[in-house]
């Protein structure tokens, strides 16, 4: 899995990208939505395989679940704009398992369970998984992890987030 790091910044880029009237509660639920899918570590404590449907990568980092997920925040929350609701959670939410799918370990993502158990990776793998658990992460391996996701998930946050706000200034002016 990328780092919470890298998921939550994958949300709030969404969010600011997608949500022109920047809506606190929109971002701040897109950025939970990006980290949601990984609770399903709890799975280990209660015995549940990591290859099991509802396993680590499993039904919470597939489309189904984005999908369900967008649509109870959507109705909760989202009472105005429905449309752009739907897009930065549905994306924030899914952009969890592209991003694991892209990582160097595991046994890929769970895209589409219930329908297909199967687990995907991307031919591009180049973010360094990380270490499940925050003692873990505290280490070399949390280094490197942090210094893939700089490369292949803030730069391109950042660079995109640039090239928004200079699109804003130029309608302002």
């Amino acid at each position: 899995m990328a780092s919470v790091f890298g998921h939550g910044i994958v949300g709030f880029t969404l969010a600011k990208v997608i949500d022109n009237q920047n809506t606190r509660w929109l971002m701040i639920l897109a950025v939970f939505s990006t980290i949601l899918p990984d609770f399903d570590v709890i799975g280990f404590k209660w015995g549940i395989p990591y290859a099991h449907p509802i396993g680590h990568r499993g039904f919470s980092h597939s489309i189904l679940f984005s999908v369900i997920w967008t649509f109870l925040l959507m109705l909760t929350f989202g009472r105005k704009n429905k449309l752009i609701w739907f897009c930065v959670i549905f994306l924030s939410t899914l952009s969890h398992g592209i991003l694991d799918a892209m990582t160097s370990g595991g046994m890929g993502v769970g895209f589409l369970i219930p329908f297909n158990n199967g687990r995907f990776f991307f031919p591009f793998r180049e973010i360094q998984v990380s270490p499940i658990g925050v003692e873990s992460f505290f280490s070399k391996w949390g280094l490197k992890v942090l210094y893939s996701e700089f490369k292949y998930i803030f730069v391109p946050s950042f660079l995109i987030l640039a090239v928004r706000f200079l699109i804003c200034r130029v309608k302002d002016i």
